[in-house]
């Protein structure tokens, strides 16, 4: 049997009680809810009327509330508080997703076509978390990653091929013309490298040239091939990286290829996910972006 509220006071009168409890000022709680210095007077007549009490002491310059009017208004603020908690829980919760990948995998593909997703799904709130560091799914609260690696990830994770790891080495073309083209073997050793923290370098090399090379003039070291290819881009070396993080750039004739050898490392990216995600159904629609996207 459902219990019958009891009577109560009016709810706008209560609701200008809570506002003019905050500022002891009739103008500015008038002022903050947008009516007159004296409807707010009038109500506060009503509902002290209505209690058989009075709520506030009238002084000359300000109001002050009296014992009654400060063990009312605290009960007052946590009744309201439940109301507006009740109805935020009739809301549906945003959905939230994040996803864990490398930095250099954030900044040179993912940012760039955020743009699409965001189109794409608009409802989704995707939260990116950027690190080399390999997330775990339940203590770092993670629903998608990009992982490089080899199958399987782990107990209970699903993996998607997103992308082979071909990797080609790249340089700007405005150091090219400078240098000399670095197919030429005595030309090549006129180029700094760059490497990243993966140090392909040395088996790239046996197998574009098989016969040695002297030592380069410089090597440059980053941990991110993000920040090698940025620097390649910029004219100080030759970088080698996963050819799809350089598509765009060497469609915008920021970057050429400076060889034709390809080196296939072993690894590939994947996609992965935990067999029961918490948000399956945002996990499922990103899952299928990133595929189809990379496709």
């Amino acid at each position: 049997m459902v219990k019958t509220i009891r009577r109560l006071p009016p709810l706008n009168g209560l609701r200008v009680f809570e506002v003019v409890a905050r500022h002891l000022n009739f103008r500015l709680a008038g002022e903050e809810l947008g009516v007159t210095q004296g409807a707010v007077a009038q109500q506060i007549r009503g509902l002290e009327t209505e209690l058989g009490l009075k709520l506030f002491e009238r002084h000359p310059r300000t109001l002050a509330l009296t014992d009654a009017g400060r063990s009312y208004v605290a009960n007052i603020r946590r009744a309201f508080e439940l109301i507006s908690d009740a109805t935020e829980t009739l809301k549906p919760e945003p959905r939230h997703l994040t996803i864990s990948v490398t930095p250099s995998f954030a900044s040179k593909w993912l940012i760039p076509r955020l743009p699409d997703f965001t189109a794409a799904h608009p409802d989704i709130d995707l939260r990116i978390l950027a690190s080399d560091r390999i997330s775990d799914f339940q203590t770092d609260a993670v629903d998608l990653a990009v992982r490089l690696g080899r199958p399987p990830f782990g107990p209970g994770l699903n993996a998607e091929l997103l992308f082979d790891q071909i990797v080609i080495a790249v340089g700007s073309p405005l150091l090219v013309e400078k240098l000399g083209s670095p197919r030429d073997r005595d030309y090549f050793s006129r180029y700094p490298l760059l490497h990243d923290g993966h140090d392909f370098w040395p088996q790239f090399l046996d197998l574009a040239f098989p016969e040695g090379l002297p030592p380069a003039p410089k090597n440059i070291r980053f941990n991110q091939t993000s920040l090698a290819i940025e620097a390649a881009i910029a004219g100080q070396g030759l970088a080698l990286t996963s050819r799809f993080f350089v598509d765009d750039d060497i469609a915008a004739g920021r970057l050429i290829r400076v060889l034709p050898t390809e080196l296939r490392a072993g690894s590939d990216f994947y996609v992965v996910s935990p067999r029961k995600p918490r948000h399956p159904a945002s996990v499922a629609a990103v899952r299928n972006w990133l595929i189809s996207t990379a496709g």
